[in-house]
């Protein structure tokens, strides 16, 4: 793959004053949850969120799970159980799961009432952060688990918003923060799985690329979905070759019949981005 393009570099300035911040406002915070992408947990995590929140009370959100192979996300949620952490599967477009991410606030919130309880701080508000990098679904799951339209939903990646305190029931409360950019991302496979789940910015990849890259696994790890949405044959065909035929039957198509790439790796992209090429995983747990 493009070294420069893969080896991503998108830590803006603004990234280390919110890191700073959310470093500071941990201190008000009884419990952190971490969204990640069910699709790409390892890829979606931000290895400096584990140094940041340090000793506090974590649930771990795997979110876009209606786009994640079932069996496999339940797999990860036993590799987080072994791990001594609650992960919930979350479909935050429809609030699947949300009940079961308040119900783990209050069962992890038992866990250090008693220090509170001990200073007389009867009845307090159980205050929890809400983390994750740009484009796991971070603002979408906040205004599910809110019911209301209160987080600001974007797509692009970098775009930070302030902070703000949500008020979930009488009993909890949450604070959103800006998603957490990766300082470098100098693995190239998490760069890669990233690119496929549209979480990197166009700019910072080269698209074609991906979209062959993406291709590659499918065929190789869910061939009968490339069969049924495409109605093609895979025998004995290179992943260029399936590229190929997929672009003439989609009609990505320039002058003298030769494909156009950006078209077809458009269309590849988006239909695995959507789900309609079905309920995909692409990093299983080790």
């Amino acid at each position: 793959m493009n070294e420069n393009k893969t080896n991503i570099n998108w830590y803006p300035g603004h990234m280390a004053k919110t890191k700073k911040q959310i470093i500071e406002d941990l201190k008000l915070i009884d419990i952190v949850i971490e969204i990640l992408d069910a699709r790409v947990p390892l890829a979606s995590q931000n290895p400096d969120i584990e140094e940041i929140i340090k000793d506090k009370n974590k649930i771990i959100v795997l979110n876009k799970s209606d786009l994640a192979d079932n069996n496999i996300t339940n797999r990860w949620i036993d590799f987080y159980k072994n791990k001594g952490i609650k992960a919930i599967a979350v479909e935050s477009n429809n609030s699947k799961g949300i009940k079961d991410v308040i119900e783990a606030i209050k069962l992890e919130y038992e866990s250090i009432k008693e220090k509170y309880m001990q200073k007389g701080r009867i009845g307090k508000a159980i205050r929890v952060m809400v983390l994750g990098i740009p484009n796991v679904g971070k603002s979408t799951f906040i205004n599910s688990i809110a019911k209301r339209n209160t987080a600001k939903v974007g797509n692009k990646p970098g775009v930070t918003k302030q902070k703000q305190w949500i008020k979930v029931t009488n009993e909890i409360e949450l604070m959103d923060t800006p998603g957490m950019l990766w300082p470098k991302l100098e693995n190239k496979t998490y760069a890669m799985h990233l690119a496929f789940v549209g979480t990197i910015g166009e700019n910072a990849i080269d698209k074609e690329e991906i979209a062959y890259y993406l291709l590659e696994y499918l065929i190789k790890n869910y061939p009968e979905r490339i069969t049924e949405r495409f109605n093609i044959e895979l025998e004995e065909k290179e992943t260029m070759d399936v590229l190929e035929e997929i672009a003439r039957k989609r009609g990505a198509i320039i002058s003298g019949g030769n494909i156009n790439m950006q078209k077809i790796s458009d269309i590849i992209l988006n239909e695995f981005q959507n789900g309609k090429l079905g309920r995909i995983t692409i990093e299983l747990p080790r």
